[in-house]
């Protein structure tokens, strides 16, 4: 049984989750993975996917994070769901009540996996079979998947696709066997078309983004110009070019796994955030640019203190409202951070350390609807924390 316990400093969410099996003498049993899955529904209820137990579970609370109900399990065996920092399972409610989950399954090799889907339409009570997405079904790199939904049968999720591999040895940088791929669905998860390639030569192991847009999804990833500069493409996923949007000449071979996050908002602007040890420009950083990946871009805003190492940035907008956040590390203490925006980035409020922690933790995800700003933020020694976040611009 899993409880949550919330104390009156900072909204901190204690997990506390004992199977039978570690109860017996000499058995231990591994804590489970910090990296957690959140979402907001239209009603302001908070949605949580994380795993316990070898198996994918779902979670919402009415409350604000006060309490949650029992967890439902989505995968009805236990499964090797990837479940760290770079590669959590996605969760997203529609404006119908659909609660979506996609996830990565590890197939037991280096680097491969399944990109996994499965959904509740009684409101989380029960969810369906889980299916698989990328249709080569291949045992080979099928990854850092991400989700998308409108509410209105629209469901799209893009993923990293080694399938262009298939044990050839391809000349050239070292990504160039691996692309952007994606499935979209009409029906609101109950079918899915065919795979679409949306790029070839993405980065191997960065997460990628996704976001709903008045034109359809919008893709988010870090992509390999020329033969090794790793910069940051956005493409829609109806076969239209894509759009170089950093311009921060990262020339690395390898992957620096450190992706970035995409989030429309409700004047038909885009913001981004990403990390870059460019020759331009280091450090995290946001954007806004139009959906067109031309129009009206911003210049770069820096994020957070380079000094404390301030990285994983991540990106929620609703409205007028967007909400950023990172994570910093001073050499002792980890810390998560947020800036909020009311105005559609046109101003922001001060940066606001919202939490720390001596032990590991997870990044900090953010969560805004039109109500409330909050900070889903999962860490070792104090467990799940949600944390509000303050929001007049100075």
């Amino acid at each position: 049984m899993v409880s949550f316990l919330r104390s009156w400093q900072g909204a901190v969410l204690a997990i506390v989750a004992v199977s039978a099996s570690a109860q017996q003498a000499h058995v231990h049993t591994a804590p489970p993975p910090l990296a957690v899955g959140a979402a907001l529904d239209k009603d302001g209820r908070l949605w949580l996917a994380r795993m316990e137990n070898q198996r994918l579970v779902v979670s919402r609370s009415d409350d604000g994070g006060a309490s949650f109900a029992a967890p439902v399990a989505v995968t009805p065996q236990p499964e090797a769901v990837t479940a760290d920092a770079e590669n959590r399972p996605k969760i997203a409610v529609g404006a119908d009540g659909v609660v979506h989950l996609s996830w990565t399954q590890n197939l037991g090799q280096k680097m491969t996996g399944h990109i996994r889907y499965a959904r509740s339409t009684d409101g989380g009570r029960t969810f369906a079979a889980p299916v698989i997405l990328n249709d080569d079904r291949q045992i080979v790199s099928h990854r850092f998947d991400a989700l998308a939904v409108d509410g209105r049968g629209g469901v799209a999720a893009v993923w990293l696709d080694a399938r262009a591999r298939s044990g050839k040895s391809v000349k050239g940088s070292p990504a160039t066997d691996v692309g952007l791929f994606a499935a979209v669905s009409k029906d609101g998860g109950s079918s899915f078309g065919r795979n679409r390639k949306i790029a070839d030569h993405s980065c191997q192991c960065c997460r990628t983004g996704i976001t709903w847009t008045a034109e359809g999804p919008v893709a988010f990833w870090r992509h390999v110009f020329g033969k090794n500069i790793r910069d940051f493409a956005i493409a829609r996923l109806d076969g239209t070019p894509l759009q170089r949007v950093t311009d921060d000449a990262w020339e690395i071979d390898g992957c620096p796994h450190h992706g970035g996050n995409i989030a429309a908002d409700g004047r038909g602007k885009l913001h981004l955030v990403w990390f870059t040890n460019g020759k331009k420009r280091q450090g995290i950083f946001h954007r806004r640019i139009g959906l067109d990946g031309k129009t009206g871009m911003s210049e770069p805003m820096p994020l957070g203190d380079p000094a404390r190492q301030a990285g994983h940035p991540d990106v929620a907008a609703h409205g007028d409202r967007v909400l950023v956040t990172w994570r910093e590390f001073d050499g002792k203490r980890l810390s998560a951070w947020a800036m909020l925006s009311q105005d559609a980035g046109a101003s922001w409020s001060a940066p606001q350390r919202l939490a720390e922690t001596a032990q590991a933790a997870d990044y900090a995800l953010p969560l805004v609807d039109g109500r409330r700003a909050m900070v889903v933020w999962n860490t070792a020694a104090e467990g799940l924390r949600v944390l509000p976040v303050g929001g007049d611009a100075p």
